[in-house]
């Protein structure tokens, strides 16, 4: 990492989940299965609807992850069922937890390569949220650890989150970028301090992470690939 001062973009982070590597996939997969053994108390629909209220209320409390998500079925179920849930169903939540804990970690083609061409000349980071052992699992387990100069691992990210990240790596918010699928966390407080900002969709978006897209912000750009980003920083480089 040369860090080169005349850059228009010297620093450049990462989301995680589902930037670079399937996460919403497990979290969906559980909530079906979760919708499966309260069959009997309510449809599948009710318990999805009752489910993401019980997340959103418990946010502030139990923050972003699967320890909250599994915090946050436990609850709904005994909403749901009240003195009828059996002590089974309670087991089957906490293994759905911990399967969701354990699970593998599968990289998003084209990921290792995007970083190698950025690394040379810039100083790349992770910007992550949610339960800190999982995620230091997940960046090991994929073996993209070396490609990055500094992992952050907050609690939210919000506009001063990503102001007090790129003023301590990098060279502040106008010369950094943030590359995520999440328009909610990823895309609008980046832009509102100043960042470029990168939107690379996934096909799996939790509801809570859902906004409008930005509109005629000139440091916005929506990527189909990640391996675009190279292309998009050369571009901006010459423009500049």
């Amino acid at each position: 990492m040369s860090d080169r001062p005349d850059r228009p973009v010297t620093a450049i982070a990462f989301d995680a989940d589902d930037t670079l590597w399937h996460n919403e996939r497990f979290f969906q997969d559980s909530q079906a299965r979760f919708g499966e053994l309260l069959a009997d108390f309510a449809t599948p629909h009710a318990v999805d609807a009752a489910l993401l209220a019980t997340e959103k209320r418990n946010i502030a409390l139990y923050g972003f992850g699967v320890k909250g998500f599994t915090l946050s079925m436990l609850e709904t179920a005994r909403e749901i069922a009240g003195d009828r849930l059996p002590a089974s169903a309670i087991d089957a939540v906490l293994e759905l937890g911990k399967e969701m804990l354990a699970h593998p970690v599968m990289v998003f083609p084209h990921v290792a390569e995007t970083l190698a061409a950025l690394k040379a000349d810039h100083t790349l980071l992770v910007i992550t949220k949610g339960d800190l052992f999982d995620q230091e699992r997940k960046l090991t387990e994929s073996g993209l650890q070396d490609h990055f100069d500094h992992i952050e691992i907050v609690s939210d990210k919000t506009t001063d989150t990503y102001r007090n990240i790129f003023d301590r790596h990098g060279r502040g918010t106008s010369r950094a970028m943030m590359v995520g699928n999440s328009m909610r966390s990823d895309i609008l407080p980046a832009l509102e301090a100043g960042c470029w900002a990168v939107h690379v969709p996934h096909d799996l978006t939790w509801a809570l992470e859902e906004a409008p897209e930005p509109q005629g912000n000139p440091r916005y750009r929506r990527m189909a690939n990640i391996a675009a980003v190279p292309d998009l920083v050369r571009d901006i480089q010459q423009a500049c």
